[in-house]
């Protein structure tokens, strides 16, 4: 019937066998994007899962089919699928067609990368939109001006608000890979903007907090959950080497805190 009806191609060498119909997981797969976004409200709503692929991984043909149905059932929305991929090898694998199996449903990702994204050295052009001049350094990092596009990203990100240009710098220093990556890295190390300071701040207390949970760790206490995000979302140096020299004598968690 299913070949006489729908054509579906099934295999004529094996038997069909019965399967549960629960498609829930006993134990369910963790599948984690890299971001989620909800535009808009009730009907309108479109959510859109962003993916940064650095490079070739077959296994996500199979999960991102996965990620937009979830997205489509949890939020009860459209949903689709962008893909940032910074050199075009990749960017070609990403953009085939995934066949899911059923009659129409074949999912063609919408790749961002350098074919199709412009190089920004125009400071004015990169402050009239940021979020592309952060996809212009991610997606050229190869590119022979790699090193003005992220001097350009840099001086236009102290033209916005400094919280979201630190935002944008960690994002865009964590995508790219190799002598770009290390540009960046220097660039944020010169703190010659207010956001690059920020920044660097950030990153010191990051390194801060990873010691209070080590020190934790090593002295095997127990440490909560919720007492884990506490530590990790404190920014406060001070508070956090008060931490550190706590955590290297105390006898149980609420002492931490004291």
């Amino acid at each position: 019937m299913l070949r006489s009806l729908f054509d579906l191609p099934l295999p004529r060498d094996s038997e069909a066998r019965l399967v549960s119909p629960d498609l829930s997981e006993c134990v369910p797969a963790s599948f984690h994007a890299d971001a989620a976004l909800l535009y808009g409200e009730k009907e309108e709503k479109l959510g859109v899962i962003a993916e940064v692929q650095l490079k070739r991984d077959p296994i996500k043909r199979w999960t991102w089919p996965v990620y937009l149905a979830t997205m489509r059932a949890r939020d009860r929305c459209k949903s689709t699928l962008v893909v940032i991929c910074p050199d075009h090898s990749t960017a070609r694998w990403a953009a085939e067609p995934i066949d899911t199996g059923h009659p129409g449903y074949v999912l063609h990702p919408l790749v961002i990368g350098p074919h199709n994204t412009p190089v920004i050295t125009d400071v004015a052009e990169a402050v009239g939109d940021i979020g592309l001049a952060a996809i212009s350094a991610i997606t050229h990092s190869d590119h022979p001006e790699i090193h003005a596009i992220l001097a350009t990203l840099a001086e236009a990100l102290d033209n916005i608000d400094s919280k979201l240009a630190r935002r944008y710098a960690e994002y865009v220093t964590v995508a790219l890979t190799g002598s770009a990556q290390k540009e960046m890295e220097r660039l944020m190390a010169t703190e010659t903007y207010l956001y690059q300071g920020e920044y660097a701040q950030s990153l010191l207390a990051k390194g801060e907090a990873r010691a209070v949970l080590l020190s934790l760790k090593a002295r095997a206490i127990p440490v909560p959950d919720e007492v884990r995000e506490r530590i990790s979302a404190c920014t406060d140096i001070p508070t956090l080497e008060t931490w550190i020299e706590r955590a290297a004598v105390i006898d149980t968690i609420d002492e931490l805190f004291a």
